[in-house]
């Protein structure tokens, strides 16, 4: 059985927030088109919402607007969220012994951001057996540093995405996923 997992589409991501990323909107909008696929076929949806607990910690900070779930992609009553505290979605949470419980084989990810959370829980997800599909386009991410050097944002997603390709996932946009 097939559930969609959304990470992190939280209003600190978006214009305005405490962290914003390049073209969190445009991500936004295709996980929605995704979770109407979802919702209409009566498929599993399963939200990540990470809450910061590192005194340090500059966004997604404890009740506030900044750590909630965006607008676009919001919850209904019963659909579950899992609220993390790392990366890995799987970490520290029930998220494994949910997917277990109803038999999930295959997740269809979307979320932000590629470089960091999707990209931890993608590649736990595969360990853990999971078969992984990643809408590439309803993830976001932000420019990068390294020694000095700025890598843009849209090198980053796009090597994420590549190398989460190679093994760990099957990378498409979401009209491609929509057309199956």
């Amino acid at each position: 059985m097939k559930a969609l997992l959304i990470i992190d589409i939280q209003n600190d991501y978006f214009d305005g927030g405490r962290n914003p990323l390049n073209g969190s909107m445009q991500a936004a909008e295709n996980a929605k088109k995704i979770l109407d696929k979802f919702r209409n076929d009566k498929l599993p949806v399963i939200y990540i919402q990470h809450i910061a607990l590192s005194p340090s910690a500059t966004f997604f900070l404890p009740d506030t607007k900044g750590s909630e779930i965006h607008e676009l992609v919001k919850p209904l009553e019963g659909e579950k969220i899992f609220v993390k505290h790392f990366p890995n979605s799987f970490r520290e949470t029930g998220l494994l012994e949910y997917l277990r419980s109803l038999n999930i084989s295959e997740l269809v990810v979307c979320g932000m951001m590629t470089h960091m959370c999707v990209d931890a829980t993608v590649r736990a997800a595969k360990d853990f057996g999971f078969d992984c599909t990643l809408i590439g386009d309803a993830c976001a991410t932000k420019d990068m540093s390294i020694n000095d050097e700025i890598i843009k944002s849209e090198y980053v997603h796009k090597s994420f995405l590549a190398a989460l390709n190679y093994f760990y996932s099957k990378a498409v946009t979401a009209d491609i996923f929509l057309q199956k």
